[in-house]
């Protein structure tokens, strides 16, 4: 599914923390790290497999994200759904809006989408958009966001993160004038789309209409796009 924001090479910051992709997926803990969780969890849940447990943290933090936003999600409940303890939690991603950080900047890439020709660029979205089946991850990011908005401390998080992963690098692509309201207007269209088709799959049309829907939203993108 797409959805606009996570993937890419690029780092965000919140206040003087900064997020590496890489590091949040894949970075293995120091041996002091692991020598501290033997020495306090004598007695863990889980393996102590580094990888694994960060994984399992992002992964409940997702999901948390997902059902009741920032506000709603607790970093006490986020450990108990990965089977870990909560001092856990902070040592691994520090506070909750770091954690918050880390959920989005795992998302979905998008930055596929920026990789072919402009002139087609409608129809190739417009495809993706109509066809792709495996969209429950983007979908999950999807309801992040919605669940997450009205939190004043998810916005700033938020909006660095759609700049971050989604909209900078789609302005860079488009490039030429007004760049980057071409972008935030064809990713309004694309958002748009996703939300109804979360909500219905074949967008209430049968096939004939779902043909006429595709050639008019394959337009409407690639008229947002053109300079």
């Amino acid at each position: 599914m797409i959805y606009p924001t996570g993937g890419g090479a690029p780092k965000s910051t919140v206040d003087d923390f900064y997020i590496d992709k890489a590091y949040i997926c894949q970075q293995p803990m120091t041996t002091r790290e692991r020598t501290e969780e033997m020495a306090d969890h004598p007695a863990p849940v889980r393996a102590r497999n580094a990888a694994a447990t960060r994984q399992a943290i992002l992964e409940a933090a997702k999901n948390r994200f997902a059902r009741e936003g920032y506000d709603g999600a607790s970093l006490r409940e986020i450990a108990a759904d990965a089977r870990v303890d909560a001092a856990l939690v902070s040592r691994y991603f520090g506070s909750k809006e770091e954690l918050f950080v880390e959920v989005l900047n795992c998302g979905p890439d998008a930055t596929e989408l920026f990789q072919g020709e402009l002139s087609n660029f409608g129809e190739r979205v417009a495809d993706r958009l109509m066809d792709d089946p495996d969209r429950h991850d983007g979908l999950d990011h999807l309801l992040i966001m919605l669940r997450s908005a009205s939190s004043p401390a998810a916005a700033g998080p938020l909006r660095r993160s759609m700049r971050a992963w989604f909209h900078d690098p789609f302005a860079a692509y488009l490039g030429g004038p007004e760049a980057d309201v071409r972008a935030r207007l064809a990713g309004d269209l694309i958002m748009g789309v996703a939300i109804s088709r979360a909500i219905t799959e074949d967008h209430d049309l049968d096939a004939e209409g779902q043909v006429c829907l595709r050639r008019r939203l394959a337009a409407a993108i690639q008229a947002a796009v053109e300079p």
